[in-house]
């Protein structure tokens, strides 16, 4: 089997290659394909890789490459970890809304908007020659914003889906309340990616469909719960379920406004911890993930790389459930069937099969079908260009929609991206 990453000298790459050797029944990779523009960092990133495998006696041959053509040709899945512009342009994106009193955040508001501007015309060039070289492969995005390029791959036909670690995160951590193993933890997660809730969490204990346990888990947890969310735990307790981090921006917006004004921005902090990990990756010696990388964020995504990719590709051991990215196709009925939600699907060699949902409640289904529309404008402002379509992906947006403010955005938007974006 043969797996490419695109974005392989990402310093986060060192925590899937963990993953992949440790859970290599699942997957069993034969050969692995970093592929990356950065020669001098992929570097890097390949000969820790090969450490690690090494270490813990996995037996894939791991090459580095700047050749796409090459490196995608005839691998049976392709995962997708790029950052057009770099650590830098996040960076604006968490700062220049910040100036118009808007949330700065590279996935959700103005900012998400400028990566998604950056970085669909991008994937889609990737994607194609994928399909040149091998048609049948798999293409798996963790590129934020995951929901609008997975849509974006999904329109143009190609065998994708999209992957986020929020809901993986939300079983380990439940499991960890429960005192269970993660595999007996299902949960009834709905929404958009990085715009979802936790409806209801199953406890599988062998009883016929299992138990309900998510009231048990506000009523013992509720405080840690909160604190981990940065949100107020009367208001999870009231609403009985557990909103993902991102609704904070929603549900707290001028808040968090004031705190990232104060704060500074998390690209900051990312590009000082990428300094020290590129030093760590140079140490001949080391051949484990280091500790530090905890801090880069993405949790428990190999965990879910492999059981998907697993799963996709046949060497999982059948159908299994996962949270994942996927169109919609009349799962949630009040939602175009090209939209791309995020909702348990059963997954194997066959592909993606988004399971039936309950009636979405009011009090989410309106802000799930706001943020759809802003992403269908979102999707055709990337597609085709002009500051009007970027003006009405503004406009549409829950946390912008005033005429003035969408109007300054786009502004500021198209300064901080003229360099990205070919028709401006």
């Amino acid at each position: 089997m043969k797996l490419a990453i695109v974005g392989g000298g990402s310093t986060y790459t060192p925590e899937l290659i963990d993953g992949f050797a440790r859970l290599r029944d699942t997957l069993p990779i034969g050969e692995l394909v970093l592929i990356d523009p950065a020669a001098e960092r992929l570097e890097l990133i390949g000969g820790l890789a090969r450490r690690i495998f090494a270490k813990q006696g996995h037996s894939a041959i791991v090459t580095v490459t700047t050749d796409l053509v090459a490196g995608v040709a005839d691998a049976d899945a392709v995962l997708l970890q790029l950052r057009v512009g770099g650590q830098a342009a996040r960076n604006q994106d968490e700062t220049w809304p910040l100036e118009c009193g808007c949330v700065g955040q590279e996935t959700t508001g103005a900012g998400g908007l400028a990566k998604a501007l950056r970085t669909v015309p991008v994937v889609l060039d990737i994607a194609e020659q994928v399909r040149r070289t091998n048609p049948d492969a798999w293409i798996v995005d963790f590129t934020n914003p995951v929901g609008i390029v997975t849509r974006a791959l999904q329109s143009a036909g190609h065998k994708a889906v999209g992957l986020c670690n929020v809901a993986i995160g939300f079983q380990r951590k439940f499991a960890a309340h429960l005192n269970v193993e993660p595999e007996l933890v299902r949960l009834d997660h709905v929404g958009l990616n990085h715009l979802t809730w936790e409806r209801g969490v199953t406890l599988l204990d062998g009883s016929a469909g299992g138990r309900e346990v998510l009231p048990e888990l506000l009523r013992d947890f509720g405080k840690e719960i909160a604190e981990d969310l940065h949100l107020p735990q009367a208001v999870i307790q009231r609403l009985g379920v557990v909103p993902s981090y991102y609704l904070r921006y929603f549900y707290q917006h001028d808040a968090v406004v004031a705190e990232l004004k104060e704060q500074g921005s998390r690209a900051a902090q990312v590009a000082e911890i990428e300094r020290q990990l590129l030093e760590l990756y140079a140490d001949p010696t080391l051949d484990t993930k280091p500790e530090l990388l905890g801090k880069r964020g993405g949790a428990f995504y190999s965990e879910a790389a492999v059981q998907l990719i697993g799963a996709l590709l046949g060497t999982g051991g059948g159908t299994s459930v996962q949270v994942v990215n996927t169109r919609n196709d009349g799962v949630l009925p009040f939602l175009p069937d090209d939209a791309v939600i995020e909702v348990p699907a059963e997954v194997d060699a066959r592909g993606v099969r988004p399971l039936p949902q309950r009636p979405v409640e009011p009090l989410y289904a309106g802000l799930i079908a706001a943020v759809t529309s802003y992403e269908h404008l979102a999707l055709d402002a990337a597609l085709h260009g002009g500051r009007d379509r970027v003006f009405d992906a503004l406009l549409a947006h829950p946390l912008v929609g005033q005429i003035e403010l969408a109007d300054q955005l786009t502004d500021r938007l198209l300064a901080h991206n003229r360099e990205h974006l070919a028709w401006a």
